[in-house]
């Protein structure tokens, strides 16, 4: 007889719930990128424990524990970062070739760095509280910084339709995470390196938005001004870093729901003293 392992998917918390009625009991969610603040604070500027998965959901239970955020923001971008800049051997096998997107499509395709992605995502995810919002490169961007690392073009080699072949990569890729209770994607559409990066319109992106809607999760786009949900009329608003840096800054802008990334400079006392604000 025959036996199959099936694998148990716990279904996500919409993210809609999550805007309407925030665990944290404010009346605006606020999703909190506080990786670099939290390692100034907490770990005291020393490397985040990326490789351990069971040390860095210990890092980041501890940063949401003072900081009370209504969702757990794990950045699989930087950590593919982190993770590809300590192996050698991956990153001239992204430079064997100067195809567009060859770079990115092997950096996605590598086994064993997607098994220990996945692992931290479902560790971290069985450990917190809040939601998950799991962040990544758009597909332009994520094409751009392999382009470059792998050392074979500059961005003006990209254009839309290399966007959307890094889409369907990117998919695939995705895929993956399919057990995890994913409430929102979010792809980052910032860009902080050289050069001009050609604008995507969302429908390149379909292939990612065809998995998040299999899946029930939410699909969102993190602009530098904003959160564009795509599919819904819920607006996000980005609580800029002066809200945390300046004597007397303005208050938060308005939107459904805030996102904000405390740096890393900012002042514990003043960052508490501001989240009291976020109300």
């Amino acid at each position: 007889m025959c036996c199959f392992q099936i694998q148990e998917i716990i279904v996500p918390t919409d993210f809609a719930s999550i805007v309407r009625a925030p665990s944290s009991g404010r009346t605006t969610a606020v999703l909190l990128d506080h990786r670099q603040y939290a390692q100034a604070v907490l770990l005291r500027g020393q490397p985040i424990p990326w490789t351990d998965a069971v040390q860095y959901a210990q890092f980041l239970k501890q940063a949401q524990g003072l900081l009370r955020p209504d969702s757990t923001l794990l950045d699989l971008g930087v950590w593919y970062a982190q993770a590809l800049a300590a192996d050698p051997v991956l990153q001239s096998a992204m430079a064997a070739r100067s195809r567009r997107g060859f770079a990115l499509k092997t950096l996605l395709a590598d086994e064993t760095l997607s098994a220990a992605a996945v692992e931290l995502a479902t560790v971290v995810s069985r450990t917190s509280a809040a939601p998950l919002v799991v962040q990544i490169p758009s597909p332009m961007v994520w094409l751009a910084q392999t382009h470059l690392q792998a050392g074979v073009g500059t961005v003006a080699d990209l254009d839309a339709g290399a966007a959307e072949n890094a889409a369907m990569y990117l998919a695939d890729w995705l895929r993956r995470l399919s057990t995890l209770p994913v409430s929102l994607l979010l792809l980052d559409e910032r860009w902080p390196g050289p050069g001009v990066l050609p604008p995507v319109e969302p429908v390149a992106y379909t292939p990612i938005a065809n998995v998040t809607a299999h899946y029930r999760w939410t699909f969102g786009r993190r602009m530098p001004d904003g959160i564009d949900v795509l599919g819904s009329a819920l607006t996000g608003a980005v609580v800029p870093p002066s809200f945390w840096l300046d004597d007397h800054p303005q208050g938060p802008p308005s939107g459904d729901f805030l996102l904000a990334e405390i740096p890393a400079a900012a002042v514990p006392e003043t960052v508490l003293a501001r989240l009291a604000h976020l109300i």
